[in-house]
Parts: structure tokens; sequence; C-alpha cells
């Protein structure tokens, strides 16, 4: 993979490519979730490496992808990618996305409905607005308090905690949640600025519609908000298939990934070529 930079009103970001892009090849897109960042799917790149295009980010205000100015909306953060996807001229990917991955996926496909092959959401949740209750869009709007008043290093392990549950998942999310770890009032600003962009995205009211052969993936154990929750009602409302991770977290793809890597092929396989 090679490190590259995408220049933008806000900031710079860092992303990483296949050293080559091969046409004939699918490629596969892997957006991190909020506070994580490309290391997440490092066992998802070792596995699909040769196999397929692959492409990951630091997604903005993220690790490498500092300082950034946090002002940018979630469609914003879609653009974004769109550009840089048609700079390393990647066409019709399929896009993996963990948790915010997964909506900045689905803003994605409201504003370039034919530009996927597929679709895999990773403990995400639907962005339409009839999933959410109002209480629960203003509580995600102050979630940067909750964050400033929590001490870090209760923070740190809670966080761990909170999203794997295998000691390799727990080990890579401290990792990276240590990027912010001579900031701690930054990942504040990070996350709560990440939800408020979710709100107000879901308050928007779009279709959010997906256009192209999708996939929800969850862990069993995910314990972050109400994800399996949603889930449950996002696969029973739509028809999307739901895949259940045992022995997974929120984080599931760096706990089974034992599971997720030949799911996630399986499927690129079965809808490659527009099938």
């Amino acid at each position: 993979m090679t490190e590259k930079t995408y220049n933008t009103k806000c900031g710079v970001i860092h992303y990483w490519v296949s050293d080559e892009i091969e046409k004939g090849k699918e490629t596969l897109v892997f957006l991190p979730g909020l506070t994580a960042d490309h290391r997440l799917f490092d066992r998802q790149v070792e596995y699909f490496s040769g196999k397929y295009n692959l492409f990951t980010w630091d997604a903005p205000g993220h690790n490498m992808s500092r300082p950034f100015e946090l002002s940018f909306d979630l469609m914003d953060k879609a653009c974004w990618l769109f550009e840089i996807l048609a700079v390393e001229d990647i066409r019709k990917p399929f896009l993996i996305g963990q948790s915010m991955g997964g909506y900045v996926g689905q803003a994605f496909m409201q504003l370039f409905p034919d530009s996927l092959s597929g679709f895999i959401s990773i403990d995400s949740a639907p962005l339409k607005r009839e999933y959410m209750k109002d209480w629960e869009i203003k509580a995600l709007k102050k979630c940067e308090l909750m964050y400033r008043w929590y001490p870090w290093k209760l923070l740190l392990r809670d966080g761990v905690r909170g999203t794997a549950e295998t000691e390799y998942g727990r080990k890579l999310m401290r990792e990276m949640m240590m990027s912010y770890a001579d900031d701690p009032g930054y990942y504040a600003r990070l996350a709560g600025h990440g939800y408020r962009m979710l709100a107000e995205a879901i308050e928007a009211d779009l279709s959010y519609e997906i256009y192209c052969p999708a996939l929800l993936i969850c862990g069993e154990k995910d314990k972050a908000g109400e994800a399996k929750k949603y889930n449950k009602e996002w696969t029973k409302r739509s028809g999307i298939p739901l895949v259940m991770i045992k022995g997974a977290g929120h984080n599931a793809n760096t706990d089974r990934p034992d599971i997720i890597n030949p799911v996630i092929e399986e499927f690129v396989e079965a809808h490659k070529g527009g099938k």
C-alpha cells in the first residue's frame, strides 16, 4: 500500500491505496469508524492484498489527517472520498464501512447513487430518519460534553473494552486511541463533531436509498449504543441480509477477521462485474 495525500479546504487527508491499481480487479474501499483510523483494517488488507485493489484512509481530522478544521459535514466527507477515488481512477468499488464509515457510505450513495458495485456495513446503522427517535438525535448532539467530562484514563479503558472483545482488537483500539493521548480535548472535539455531523445528516431526512447489492454485519457482543437493535430493524425493514458475528464486539472486523474476511470475499465474488 502506498500512502498519499489529498488537499481540501479544511486540511490534508492521508489515504492508502494499492501500489498499482490493476484494471479488471475489483476495488475494496475500507472506511474506519469515528476516532479509529486506517489500522482498523490491517487484517483485511493483509488478507485481500493481491486479490483485489485496496483503499483506506485516515478520515478527515483523524490520526495522520491532522490538523484539520472540524467544520465539515457528512456530505463533505462523502464528496472528498468521491474526489479521491476519481484521482485514483477507482470506479464502481465495493465500499466497506465500519460504524461511522458505514454512514459515510450511505451519504456517498445519496450523492452518487450509481457509483458502487456493493456496500457492506460493519457495526453501523441506517441513516434514514424513521429509525431514530427525537431524543436519540438530541443526545448525539451533546456527546462532546460527555467526552470532556470523562477522565482520559477511564475513557481509554472504557473505549477499548466497549469496542473490542479480543486481545488483538483491544490492543489495536488502544493504539489508535493513544494517537490522541497528548490532547484529550481534541479527542473530545473530534468525537463530538462526529456525532453532531451524524445527527444533522439524520435530521436532513433524505432518502438514503441503497442502490447496489448490500450486506449488514454486526458483532453479537456489540455494546456501542443500540447498534444491534438498529441492525435487526434495518434488515427487517429493508430485506438487506444481516450476518451476526459470534464473539465479536463493535469493531467486529478486528475481533473475528477469520469469519468476516471470507464473508466479504463471498459477497464481492457474488456481485463483481455488476452481477
